[in-house]
């Protein structure tokens, strides 16, 4: 055989070994809600269910010491310890996916605007996230001894209390609007609802999903509204008419993109049955393992 010929067969061969596509399944994060912890039991099944469901590598991400730091640690600070931890993470270096439940979500979009020199949020699967505030103080359960349990309306926008319980951090009272928007330290700022703050950066890394999935559970009796999972909530300063989310000016105004992402076709609304949080296998399997199961392609 000719010598050229056998170093061009070679070379062709070598190419081709050298340029091939390799496929590999995103990771995805857990974000728990408040009073959870991923080493509980539900934490941990609800991950494992999710990795087995979508074969795709999954983690639950742990704030501080989980349970405690859920429910003390101020919103900001979550969001910057998730923001950090994200960054180490090499399995998270091209890009994950993101499955929050309630106050998880909260730390979810924190993630999403505020951190720096991130990895990029391709998909974001919201469960019951309060994104357009709570109008009341959450129900705690029968014996707790929580401060939130004890709060009452006029101590939820001190400093104090925004900045010794997480959940003040997204309770947003009709009668309270103006200490709202003045001292409530988490969700205007996520938001983008104060006019000469308003953060185009904060937009443009929302934006950049490629799906989000807000799912609200339609006998939710913990996040009031129910609606504010979708973004839906009352005008300001009242208690009704309750708008859905298309209606309220972080919508028509376009505060963070949620009408840039909904008009180019990628906000999936979701209503299902159930309290809060409980969501049945078929619904999981329907309207969350889908968007776990994105690819990442490169050349090796």
């Amino acid at each position: 055989m000719d010598k050229s010929f056998q170093i061009s067969a070679l070379l062709v061969t070598f190419s081709f070994f050298f340029f091939i596509s390799v496929s590999i399944s995103l990771p995805f994060i857990h974000l728990h809600g408040v009073n959870d912890q991923c080493s509980s039991v539900e934490a941990r099944s609800f991950t494992q269910l999710l990795r087995n469901l979508s074969s795709s590598p999954g983690y639950c991400l742990e704030i501080g010491n989980g349970e405690k730091d859920s429910m003390y640690m101020p919103l900001m600070e979550q969001a910057r310890v998730a923001c950090e931890k994200v960054k180490q993470m090499k399995e998270l270096s091209q890009g994950y996916n993101i499955v929050a439940q309630s106050q998880g979500n909260m730390v979810a979009r924190g993630l999403i605007e505020f951190c720096d020199n991130a990895p990029p949020v391709i998909n974001y699967v919201s469960l019951g996230g309060p994104h357009a505030g709570i109008s009341i103080i959450p129900k705690c359960p029968v014996g707790a001894s929580y401060p939130l349990c004890q709060l009452q309306e006029t101590d939820v926008y001190t400093d104090s209390a925004q900045d010794h319980i997480a959940p003040c951090g997204y309770i947003k009272l009709a009668t309270e609007i103006s200490q709202y928007m003045d001292h409530c330290k988490f969700l205007p700022k996520l938001n983008n609802e104060r006019p000469k703050e308003r953060n185009s950066t904060y937009k443009e890394r929302f934006t950049s999903l490629h799906n989000l999935v807000l799912v609200m559970f339609e006998g939710d009796t913990i996040v009031v509204p129910k609606e504010t999972c979708l973004f839906g909530f009352y005008p300001d300063g009242a208690t009704t008419p309750l708008l859905p989310p298309q209606q309220t000016k972080l919508y028509t105004e376009d505060w963070i993109g949620l009408k840039t992402l909904d008009d180019a076709g990628k906000v999936k609304f979701v209503g299902v049955p159930g309290d809060h949080l409980e969501m049945a296998h078929d619904d999981v399997v329907k309207y969350v393992v889908p968007y776990l199961q994105n690819q990442l392609t490169f050349s090796s």
